[in-house]
C-alpha cells in the first residue's frame, strides 16, 4: 500500500506539474506574442503617420525596441525606404497585407538572409498620389530563447520537484501506516494462540486510536464467545456422556447375565435413558440454530390464546391459572408461534418443577410491551442466582433433587428465544413467595395499556 500510495500521489503531482508548466508555457507564449504586436504596431503607425503626410524618407531609424526591420513599399512592390538593417535588400515577400487602410495585421514570416523567423507588423496607407505598405519586423531570437531557457528549467525543476514529493509521500504513509502494520503483527500473535493479548491503543485521538479500541472490543467478544463455546461444548459433551454411559453399562450388565435379567425392565430403562439422549440433543440443536441466527416464520401472535392454550394443552401436576387483563383489546406480537410455544413450554416445565400447589400466568400490556409472567409458588430462586439459572447446563441443587434428568437447557433456550424476538426474560420473587418468570416483548401494535 505504501508503493502504490506513494506512486498515486507522485503520478498525481507530476500530472499538475506538467499542466502547470504547459498553462505557464502557453500564457508566457501569449503574453510575449502580444507584447510584440503591441510594438510592431506601434512602430508601423510612425512610420505610417510619417508616408501619410507625404513621402517618406530614404532611411528610417528604429525608435521602438527590437524593431530594427523597418520598409515602405508602394503599390508596385518597390522599396521606397527601409532602416540601416535592410538597406538594399527586397521588399518582405510574406510579409501580411491588411485588408484596409490604417489597420495593423502582425505575422510570423521568414525572410531571405535570416535563419529564424521575424514577427512581421503592417500597416497599409494611402498618401497623396500612392499607396503603401509599412512593415515593420523584428527577429523571434529573444523569444526563442526565452522558451527555451523555460523548457530547459523545468525539465531540470520537475524531477527535483517529483523526487521530493516522492520523499514526503512515502515517509508520510509510511509514518500513518506504522500503527496499522504494528496492530497486523499483534493480532497475528492473537489468532496464534494469546487470546488474552489485545492490540496496542495509539495515545493519539484519531482514526487509528478508534479502529484500535473498537478491535480491542472485538476481540474481548471473541474471546468470550470461544470460552463460552468451549464451555459448552465441554459440558454437552458430560450431559450426553451420562446417559450413553449408563444405557452402555445397564445393556452390558444384562447382557452379561441375561438368564438373571427382565428384560422388559431393561427396556424401560434403556428407553428412559434414549429419552434423555433425546432431549439433550434436541435442545443442543436448538441452541445451535438460535446462536447460527436463524428465525422461525414471523406472525401476529396472542400472547392471551397463547398462554390460554398452552395451559390446557397438557395435563400437569398442579393446576394452572391463566389471567388475561383487559381482554377487550388483545395482547398482540409479532413473532414465530413455534418458538414462542417453547418459551412457554420451558418456562411452565420449570414452575411445575417446584411449586407446591398452583401456578399463575398473566398477560397484560405495559407501556409499548407485551408482558407474560409466570409464577408459582414454591422455594423461589435465590437473588444470587436469579441470572446464573439463564447460563446454560445450569442447575441448581434444588433442581436437580427434583429432576435428576434435566440439562439445565429449558431457561437458556427461552431467553435465547425471547432475546431473538427483541425482548427480555427475567427472574424474580412472586407474589406467593415462588419463582417469577417475566417475559417483555415488543408489542405488534402501539395499544392502550391495560389496567
Amino acid at each position: 500500500m505504501q508503493w502504490r500510495l506513494t506512486f498515486i500521489a507522485t503520478g498525481i503531482v507530476a500530472l499538475i506539474f506538467c499542466v502547470g508548466v504547459l498553462g505557464l508555457y502557453e500564457l508566457m507564449h501569449r503574453m510575449a506574442l502580444d507584447g510584440l504586436e503591441e510594438r510592431g504596431s506601434a512602430a508601423a503607425y510612425r512610420i505610417a503617420d510619417e508616408a501619410r503626410e507625404g513621402a517618406p524618407p530614404g532611411e528610417l531609424l528604429p525608435e521602438v525596441p527590437g524593431y530594427y526591420l523597418l520598409q515602405v513599399v508602394d503599390r508596385n512592390g518597390r522599396v521606397v525606404a527601409s532602416s540601416p538593417a535592410l538597406r538594399g535588400r527586397p521588399a518582405m515577400a510574406e510579409a501580411p497585407v491588411p485588408g484596409r487602410d490604417d489597420v495593423a495585421v502582425s505575422r510570423i514570416i521568414r525572410a531571405p538572409g535570416y535563419g529564424m523567423p521575424l514577427y512581421a507588423t503592417s500597416v497599409r496607407v494611402s498618401a497623396p498620389g500612392d499607396r503603401y505598405l509599412v512593415v515593420a519586423a523584428t527577429p523571434m531570437s529573444d523569444l526563442y530563447d526565452v522558451q527555451e531557457t523555460f523548457a530547459r528549467l523545468a525539465v531540470v525543476v520537475m524531477p527535483v520537484v517529483l523526487a521530493g514529493v516522492w520523499v514526503i509521500v512515502w515517509r508520510s504513509v509510511g509514518r500513518a501506516l506504522r500503527p496499522f502494520d504494528r496492530m497486523r503483527r499483534e493480532l497475528s500473535q492473537i489468532t496464534g494462540g494469546c487470546m488474552s493479548r489485545r492490540v496496542t491503543v495509539p495515545d493519539a485521538d484519531d482514526e487509528v486510536a478508534g479502529l484500535a479500541f473498537e478491535v480491542n472490543i472485538t476481540l474481548d467478544r471473541l474471546q468470550r464467545f470461544v470460552e463460552g463455546q468451549r464451555k459448552f461444548v465441554a459440558d454437552a459433551s458430560h450431559e450426553l456422556r451420562s446417559p450413553l454411559t449408563a444405557l452402555r453399562t445397564q445393556l452390558e450388565v444384562a447382557l452379561a447375565h441375561p438368564e438373571d435379567e427382565d428384560w422388559p425392565a431393561v427396556a424401560m430403562a434403556a428407553l428412559s435413558d434414549a429419552d434423555r439422549l433425546q432431549r439433550v440433543v434436541t435442545d443442543v440443536l436448538t441452541l445451535a440454530k438460535l446462536d447460527a441466527g436463524v428465525r422461525g416464520e414471523r406472525q401476529p401472535v396472542d400472547l392471551g390464546e397463547l398462554a390460554r392454550s398452552e395451559a390446557t394443552e397438557r395435563l400437569r401436576r398442579v393446576p394452572v391459572h391463566v389471567h388475561v387483563q383487559d381482554v377487550a383489546h388483545p395482547v398482540i406480537v409479532h413473532g414465530s408461534r413455534t418458538q414462542l410455544i417453547r418459551v412457554l413450554t420451558n418456562l411452565l416445565d420449570n414452575a411445575e418443577r417446584h411449586a407446591r400447589s398452583q401456578i399463575r400466568i398473566v398477560v397484560y400490556r405495559d407501556g409499548p410491551d407485551a408482558v407474560l409472567e409466570v409464577a408459582d409458588d414454591g422455594s423461589g430462586i435465590p437473588a444470587q442466582d436469579r441470572e446464573r439459572v439463564f447460563q446454560r447446563f445450569t442447575r441448581l441443587p434444588e433442581s436437580r433433587e427434583r429432576d435428576a434428568h434435566g440439562s439445565g437447557l429449558g431457561l437458556p433456550i427461552a431467553r435465547d428465544i425471547v432475546t431473538a424476538h427483541g425482548g427480555t426474560l427475567t427472574a424474580g420473587e412472586s407474589k406467593e413467595g415462588g419463582a417469577l418468570l417475566m417475559m417483555r416483548l415488543p408489542l405488534k401494535d402501539g395499544g392502550p395499556s391495560g389496567p
